[in-house]
């Protein structure tokens, strides 16, 4: 993402101090231990002009949940809505604020796209990474019947419930095979580890790989 965005001009800084946005006390019920992580989150990223995340579900829990979070303290809940207005998704910070779609990418393979849970239903980033792969050179995307249906993974859900995320991530798998993809692009990490969990667990050629991997590759 850092070679991507210093190509097209970006300066960037990365918080050595940065931990944790919350989101995992968050999702398990643990509010007031998501809420100290989220206040040091604040203040870390004060001053940053803009905040731009390599993963869907980060960046919806700074966008919508911390206005939740804080909603008890002015302070904080100014804070948190301004950091709100400034924190994009990758894909969304390329389209929407830099206003670019051809990043000079060429990615000679058949892929799919996998629509991460938070990055489709909080942020509604499901234009965006298409745009821009739609952009690279050599790329063949083929769409999967089953695109926007979750891998299974959902963080604490994979472990609470882990015979329902292994049928769910089979069925993500049948329908990446179906595609004849060679790759499954996404905005996710934490999904893209899920499917290629499965991937290879089956013996599955195909492999995952994050959009951010896709855009910096110019070979």
């Amino acid at each position: 993402m850092v070679d991507v965005l210093e190509r097209l001009g970006c300066e960037i800084d990365f918080p050595e101090r940065q931990t944790c946005c919350g989101q995992p006390a968050f999702n398990s019920g643990f509010r007031d231990e998501a809420r100290d992580v989220a206040a040091y989150f604040l203040d870390v990223f004060r001053s940053a002009e803009y905040v731009v995340i390599p993963s869907g579900s980060c960046a919806a829990m700074i966008k919508h949940h911390y206005a939740e979070l804080f909603a008890a303290d002015a302070k904080l809940l100014l804070e948190a809505n301004t950091m709100a207005r400034k924190t994009y998704e990758f894909s969304q910070f390329l389209t929407a604020v830099l206003g670019v779609e051809d990043v000079g990418a060429r990615f000679p393979h058949r892929v799919t796209y996998h629509d991460s849970c938070h990055a489709l239903r909080e942020l509604h980033a499901k234009h965006a990474p298409r745009k821009l792969l739609g952009q690279v050179r050599d790329l063949q995307l083929v769409e999967m019947d089953i695109a926007e249906e979750c891998c299974g993974f959902g963080g604490t859900f994979s472990v609470k419930f882990p015979g329902v995320s292994a049928a769910m991530a089979n069925t993500k798998v049948n329908s990446i095979e179906r595609s004849g993809a060679e790759y499954v692009v996404s905005v996710d990490s934490s999904c893209l580890m899920n499917i290629e969990g499965t991937l290879r667990r089956r013996g599955h050629a195909a492999r995952t790989i994050h959009l951010a991997e896709v855009l910096a590759h110019r070979e």
